[in-house]
């Protein structure tokens, strides 16, 4: 887990992140989600500057072990200099070490975040889920801690000024946002009375503006004039040729497809992030079979 420093914005790795949410829900199921409907408490991860450090990193460890399910398994916990913020031994257990960075000695308020990130590295690995490589696995890691509920604590690890700016994770701050939106819309549950960082409320308020659209995108009944103008010239087109202009490219919000039962349309649940198809057949409510949303469409 790392910062980085200066801070990058926007949204790079937004496909990655979809993808990651789509294998939670696949992963975990609808009811297992339901385990991670409440996010862990300020008051559960708090760590004062009057704190021992080895006792406090290890009640926090504790709390979010608790929190994201995990069996009791012992969390060993240790400070050195090195590169990066921390770092888990994944082994068979049922002791895990974790090294944090020595910054952490002075910069108690963001072990948390770091250890959240970490503690669901061991989450991820007991649920043998993961992504090739390195970047896309700490990206389905970062999003996993922030789906799950403990993530928030990384989003007000973020602090930028004209001087210095910290960031811990790999996610850009919106795309944290973005995702806890995600995990608002899902469960009904608004984070920002716990961020302390002047920075994470706005970038929190920019994801969620991101999110949103989502929502508003065809075929989903909520998209705008434009939208709609757009996809009808997409399924003239496609009912005229049999194929689709936006079909070649993966990252478009919808693509039209021809088959035996004729056309159909595939679109992203704003939900889950799982791809939906359903027949061009005018209004029709649609039911998401992976996290069960029901989605008014006019197709």
């Amino acid at each position: 887990m790392g910062t980085s420093s200066p801070v990058v914005h926007g949204y790079p790795h937004l496909d990655t992140v979809r993808a990651a949410i789509t294998a939670l829900h696949r992963r975990l199921s609808y009811d297992g989600l339901q385990a991670y409907a409440t996010s862990v408490l300020p008051a559960d991860v708090a760590f004062a500057d009057h704190d021992d450090l080895h006792l406090g990193a290890q009640r926090v460890a504790r709390a979010l072990v608790q929190h994201l399910r995990l069996p009791d398994a012992r969390m060993i916990i240790g400070f050195r200099a090195m590169r990066h913020a921390a770092n888990v031994e994944l082994a068979a257990g049922p002791e895990y070490f974790i090294e944090l960075n020595d910054r952490f000695r002075d910069h108690r308020r963001d072990i948390g975040a770091a250890l959240a990130h970490e503690i669901t590295h061991v989450l991820l690995h007991r649920l043998d889920l993961e992504f090739p490589g390195t970047r896309d696995n700490e990206i389905l890691t970062d999003t996993a801690t922030t789906y799950l509920g403990a993530g928030w604590l990384l989003l007000d690890a973020f602090r930028e000024d004209a001087v210095s700016s910290q960031k811990l994770g790999y996610l850009t701050p919106e795309e944290f946002g973005y995702v806890l939106a995600k995990r608002a819309e899902l469960f009904g549950e608004d984070p920002s009375p716990w961020f302390t960082s002047p920075q994470a409320q706005p970038a929190y308020a920019a994801g969620a503006d991101r999110s949103r659209r989502d929502a508003r995108q065809p075929p989903l009944a909520g998209a705008g004039w434009a939208g709609r103008r757009r996809y009808a010239k997409e399924r003239r087109y496609a009912q005229e040729h049999g194929a689709a202009r936006t079909g070649a490219d993966p990252g478009a919000p919808y693509a039209f497809e021809s088959g035996p039962e004729g056309l159909r349309v595939r679109f992203a649940c704003p939900v889950c992030c799982q791809r939906v198809r359903v027949g061009v057949r005018g209004a029709v409510r649609v039911r998401c079979a992976l996290c069960r949303t029901v989605l008014p469409c006019d197709t």
